[in-house]
């Protein structure tokens, strides 16, 4: 029986995906060649990379809109770099909501002069800050619309003339909301669509063109466009398991139905949380993330007990980051509200024992 598995990432995904990738492992398409070894020029993988891409802007609800979507390596973190080397010619804005955020503005500083228009840090950045301005000659406001480490999340977006870039690396695809607010998207697939080694970025092409320097070949986003994702090898096998998610998503429903499931899943969690005496919750409640719950003991004494039972009850990846200790339940897309019940039933069990 498998586990229960709330790592942050690489995180759960969904069974059949995993049945289908092994199946291609061995042999893709019939073709009597594994898809660890097929040609990444081959017509059989070119169709995999036309149609994880157009899965990803139909889902986004990006269709005709000028968008182009990528799978590119080097995970979010390149992105912190690539964003900058592409947009920032004088002066951006960056909202810093925790750590993913405070190393994209490290990434991004020697390109330009950085603004940073908020930051949570003062409280561990346990809160999005909210009523900040974004300078109106700012090249771009950057964002992090999820933060895994610290559980929280941006429930609405702020309304700006300048062109909108996000991280949207631990929730892409899991809340409906207008996609076309945001001129550049990434995401590193690892946390809510694939394994490792892939990562999406959704891009409206007419932002590009606007800086001054000159753009490493690997780091410019026009090339990869012009080259459809094929610049140089892609990572095969981490594309075709993130379109098999994208497919499994849409046979679902979409993002609407997902976006239903993830709020039973986090209402479980939290509700739990606030009534159960033994714990607290670690992030402001109305910034409360649905893909990860942060929350602590009250008394660390249960803490031995604790731990003993949740993995004797065959859950996996509970440990919080070492920046907020505790506990941390990642609840991403393919998380069955089954396994969010065996962690509440721990938690009870607790309550009842001490």
């Amino acid at each position: 029986m498998k586990k229960h598995n709330f790592s942050a990432g690489p995180c759960i995904l969904p069974e059949n995906v995993f049945k289908k990738a092994s199946e291609a492992i061995i042999n893709f398409n019939d073709l009597d060649l594994s898809l660890l070894e097929i040609s990444h020029r081959s017509k059989d993988f070119v169709e995999v990379m036309d149609r994880a891409t157009s899965l990803a802007i139909e889902l986004l609800g990006l269709q005709g809109k000028g968008y182009k979507a990528l799978f590119l390596q080097g995970g979010a973190s390149l992105q912190f770099l690539m964003v900058a080397y592409n947009l920032l010619n004088k002066k951006a804005a960056y909202l810093n909501t925790g750590t993913w955020s405070s190393k994209a503005i490290k990434e991004a500083k020697p390109f330009g002069e950085l603004i940073e228009v908020a930051s949570s840090k003062d409280a561990n950045f346990n809160y999005i800050p909210k009523g900040y301005e974004i300078p109106s000659d700012a090249d771009y406001f950057h964002t992090t619309s999820n933060n895994t480490i610290f559980g929280t999340s941006i429930k609405s977006f702020p309304e700006t003339a300048v062109p909108m870039v996000c991280d949207m690396s631990s929730d892409i695809f899991s809340r409906q909301m207008d996609f076309s607010k945001f001129d550049l998207i990434y995401a590193g697939a690892q946390k809510n669509m694939g394994p490792a080694g892939a990562t999406l970025v959704v891009i409206k092409e007419d932002i590009l063109g606007n800086v001054e320097r000159q753009i490493p070949s690997m780091l410019d986003y026009k090339i990869h466009i012009d080259k459809e994702s094929m610049f140089n090898t892609p990572p095969v096998f981490a594309v075709y398991v993130s379109m098999l998610t994208l497919e499994w998503l849409k046979d679902l429903g979409g993002i609407s139905a997902i976006e239903k499931i993830n709020e039973q899943k986090a209402a479980l969690i939290y509700d739990e949380i606030d009534r159960n005496p033994l714990f607290k919750g670690f992030a402001a409640v109305e910034d409360r993330s649905f893909m990860n719950a942060t929350f602590n003991l009250v008394d660390d004494a249960h803490a031995s007990t604790f731990d003993t039972m949740w993995k004797e009850a065959r859950i996996n990846g509970l440990n919080g980051h070492r920046s907020v200790g505790g506990y941390r339940a990642s609840m991403y897309n393919a998380m069955p509200i089954a396994s969010v019940q065996a962690l509440v039933d721990v938690m009870q069990e607790l309550e009842r024992k001490a």
